[in-house]
This record gives structure tokens, sequence and C-alpha cells, in this order.
């Protein structure tokens, strides 16, 4: 290993150099390159969708895991967005103590599917 002077009389660096003894010297471009991973199928969204019984199938097989029991977790299928729900449940009372989404968001997410299909949705359903 060099230590440069900041008053050397050379200031151009060599880019790569061995750390060690006797070591030869690195270059940059005689390396390999990297092997190609396949990105494409593993991102890539399976043809067919699960139906909803797979899905409820599923999600009681979660709910059952020792996991979601311990953490009291309970995981679910909102019905009017599809979307998946997990709850934050107090043992003692049984209260939803968290939920995520909130029911907020769900109310949101239903108006505006509402209207995405063209019926007058509401985000809110107050009037001043």
């Amino acid at each position: 290993m060099t230590i440069d002077t900041i008053g050397s009389a050379s200031t151009a660096r060599p880019t790569d150099r061995a750390v060690g003894g006797d070591a030869p010297p690195v270059s940059g471009a005689a390396r390999a390159p990297a092997a190609p991973v396949e990105t494409a199928k593993a991102v890539k969204a399976p043809d067919a969708l699960p139906s909803e019984q797979q899905v409820s199938d599923a999600l009681s097989k979660l709910n059952k895991t020792p996991q979601a029991q311990a953490n009291n977790l309970e995981f679910s299928v909102d019905q009017d967005t599809k979307r998946t729900v997990v709850k934050v449940i107090d043992q003692n009372t049984k209260e939803v103590v968290r939920q995520f989404p909130t029911k907020e968001a769900l109310a949101i997410a239903k108006a505006l599917d509402e209207e995405s299909k063209g019926s007058p949705g509401l985000l809110i359903d107050h009037t001043a």
C-alpha cells in the first residue's frame, strides 16, 4: 500500500492498486462481466389470478399460524375493494387496536372505485 503526499510530482493516480504485499495490480477492464440474472422471470406476475376460494383458504391458513396468533394479527380481504386487510387485535377484549389499511382508506378506495366505474362517488359524505 502506498501513501501519496500532497506535494508529489505525479498528480495522476493509478485507478486499481493491489492491497497487500506482492500481489499484482488488478485491472478493472480485465474483469469478466457479471452473469446476467433473469429478472424478467423473477418479477413477472403469474398468468392466472387465484380464485376467491383460494385466497380465502390461504388467509385461513395464515390466521392459524403461530406467528399470527402470537402477534394477535388477523388477515382478511375487504369485500368491497378486494384489498388485503391486516388487523391487530387486543387479546383480552378482542377489540381492533390497529387496522391496515384503515377504515377511512378503504372507504376512499371504494369511493374512487365507484367514481371510476361511472357512478357518482363521494369522498366526503357530509355537508358544510
